[in-house]
Formats: C-alpha cells, sequence, structure tokens
C-alpha cells in the first residue's frame, strides 16, 4: 500500500482557516503557534532594541491593590527599622563588651552587618515604589540590586558555616580552642568569606550581563531575582542556568556540608559527657547558631524550590519575603533571647546608655 503525505502549506492554513472559525481557534491554541508567537515577540523585541535599549524593568510588587499599599508600607517599614536595629545592637553590645571579645560574637557581629546589607539590598526600594506608587527600577538598578543579593546571600552563608566550624572547636577541642581560633585566623575566615562573596556575585554580574533581549520587562517579585531576570530573556539560557547551578552547588552545597559535618562531630562528643548539665550546657552553646542555620535554610530552600515547583507569583514573593525579610529581622531576637551572655551585655549598655543620658 502507498503512503500518501499531504503537505499543508502556510497558504492552505489561511485558507482552512477563513472557512472555519473553529479551526482558526484550534490552530491558534496549538502550542506550535504559541511557541512560534513567543518567537516573534521576541524576533520583535530584538528589533526594538536594536534601536532602543531596554532602560528599565517593572517590579510588580506583592499586591496590586491600592488599598494594601499603605498596609504594606507600614508592615514593611517596621520590620526593616527592627530588622536595622536589631543587628545594630548586637554590633554595638559585641563591640563595646570585653567579655564578648570572643571569636563566636565576632563572626556573630559580622553576621548581623551582613544581614543589614541583605534587608537594605531590597526593602527601601520596595518602600520607595509604594510610597511614589511607581514600580520602575532602571536595568543599572536591577543589576545593582541582584549583585549586593548575591554578595550578601554568599556572605551569610559562609559566615553560617565558620560559626559551624567555631563551635565545632569549642566543643570537641576545648582545651586547644584559644590556641586554634586566634585572632589572626578569625581575621582570615571573614575575609575569606568577603571574598567568596565578591566571586560568586560577580559570576552573577558576568552571566546577566549577557543577556541583552527580553521577551518582558515585568518581574513578578519585589525585587531583581536573578533567576527570574533570566526567565525575561528571549535567548536560550540553558547554559546561563547550568553556571549558576554549578556555582550555587560550590557555594551552597559545599557550605551546608560542612555545617552538617561540624554538628556530627558536635552531637557525637556531646553524647559522650557523662553528667545530664554537661551536655546542657554543650547544646545550649550551639543552639542559636543552629536555629540561625535551620531559618535561614529553610526560607531560602523555600525560595529556590518554591519558584521551581510553584509558578504562583505569589508564592514565589511570599517565600521571597521570608528569606529576605523574615530571616534577618528575626537572627537578632534568637541570639539575644537564647543567650545569657548576649542579654547581660544588651542589659549593661542600656544601663550605661541610660547613665550617660542622666549625666
Amino acid at each position: 500500500m502507498g503512503v500518501t503525505t499531504v503537505y499543508i502549506t502556510e497558504a492552505t492554513t489561511t485558507s482552512f482557516l477563513g472557512e472555519d472559525d473553529t479551526a482558526e481557534r484550534m490552530y491558534s491554541a496549538s502550542p506550535v503557534l504559541q511557541n512560534r508567537q513567543t518567537t516573534e515577540r521576541c524576533v520583535n523585541t530584538i528589533a526594538l532594541q536594536n534601536q532602543t535599549r531596554v532602560s528599565e524593568f517593572h517590579l510588580m510588587g506583592l499586591s496590586e491593590d491600592p488599598d494594601l499599599q499603605p498596609i504594606l508600607f507600614g508592615l514593611f517599614l517596621c520590620m526593616y527599622l527592627v530588622t536595622v536595629l536589631g543587628n545594630l545592637l548586637i554590633i554595638l553590645a559585641v563591640s563595646s563588651d570585653p567579655h564578648l571579645h570572643t571569636p563566636m560574637y565576632f563572626f556573630l557581629s559580622n553576621l548581623s552587618l551582613a544581614d543589614i546589607g541583605f534587608s537594605s539590598t531590597t526593602i527601601p526600594k520596595m518602600l520607595m515604589n509604594i510610597q511614589t506608587h511607581r514600580r520602575a527600577i532602571s536595568y543599572a538598578g536591577c543589576l545593582t540590586q541582584m549583585s549586593l543579593f548575591a554578595l550578601f546571600v554568599c556572605m551569610d552563608d559562609m559566615l553560617l558555616t565558620v560559626m559551624a566550624y567555631d563551635r565545632f572547636v569549642a566543643i570537641c577541642h576545648p582545651l586547644q580552642y584559644s590556641v586554634i581560633m586566634s585572632p589572626r585566623l578569625c581575621g582570615f575566615l571573614v575575609l575569606v568569606s568577603f571574598l567568596c562573596s565578591i566571586l560568586d556575585s560577580q559570576m552573577h554580574n558576568s552571566i546577566v550581563l549577557q543577556i541583552t533581549n527580553f521577551k518582558a520587562v515585568e518581574i513578578l517579585n519585589f525585587f531583581c531575582h536573578p533567576s527570574q531576570f533570566i526567565n525575561l530573556a528571549c535567548s536560550d539560557t540553558f547554559t546561563n542556568i547550568i553556571v549558576i547551578y554549578i556555582f550555587g552547588a560550590i557555594f551552597g552545597i559545599l557550605p551546608i556540608s560542612g555545617i552538617l559535618f561540624s554538628y556530627s562531630k558536635i552531637v557525637s562528643s556531646i553524647l559522650r559527657i557523662p553528667s545530664s548539665g554537661g551536655k546542657h550546657k554543650a547544646f545550649s552553646t550551639c543552639g542559636s547558631h543552629l536555629a540561625v542555620v535551620c531559618l535561614f535554610y529553610g526560607t531560602g530552600l523555600g525560595v529556590y524550590f518554591g519558584s521551581a515547583v510553584s509558578h504562583s507569583p505569589r508564592s514565589s514573593a511570599v517565600a521571597s519575603v521570608m528569606f529576605t525579610v523574615v530571616s534577618p529581622m528575626l537572627n537578632p531576637f534568637i541570639y539575644s533571647l537564647r543567650n545569657r551572655d548576649m542579654r547581660r551585655a544588651l542589659r549593661r549598655l542600656y544601663s550605661r546608655t541610660a547613665y550617660s543620658q542622666e549625666l
């Protein structure tokens, strides 16, 4: 039996569509035409950008309801002020109290400084957009925000790893702690964390700078998130995504592996302590850090896996709020409420401030 092949040309398709509106709707809904329409939009965008380069993007924010804007402004302004003031109190308490001049609190003050920068990267711009009723962010501003976001996320990640190593040495090698965790080593670890964060930030910059053609300018979040920025590209971004995942594995999986290894050694050492009081004291020294680690990685994984699994812009925005706003705000409370030395240092700082005001 012979096989007859029918070739339908564009003209034939046009004649069919003219005869039957149902066929036209079916053809319009086909994935082939949708892909072709997307390609045509990208081609038109590229043609326009050859004349005028994209100068700004639009941050869609958390809600478009005008009645909710004053509520969101007041809520996020309060959260931002609590974050900044709480972390500044941690830094002032550590720097002013000689009892806290130890490696653990030195790393904690650097973590608080990174949290202030982390929150200041995203929240002020969102507050300004709500207040001015504008959603625009310039191209250069978007790149700067993404660069700072990657910098402070990686800085938090590296510092939490360094703090886990500090707890490992304090519990597993207490007699050698002062020798191992010398001021020179502590400064070196913070410097390495900062340099690795700059490297990660510049890597993100080099990837996004390769994208010049966009199919849209609406970013479905309240800040320029790198993954959503890449999704706006018209060109094939498979290579860019692979590079991001590789660096994400280096600066994400390796630090969390170091934290898990440190705590596995810490738990095994604590379980060998005979007295229950000694076990409780050992657990209390690393309880605050462990709580911050769970909060940071829990909300961070919620952002990335939530955006990958759920295509809802609102779900992605809520996960981003938990990661970029709630997590830095809660860190000072976790360390001050669960740490007796920090509570004493804050009381002494308050007493000195009140006494100086009386004078």
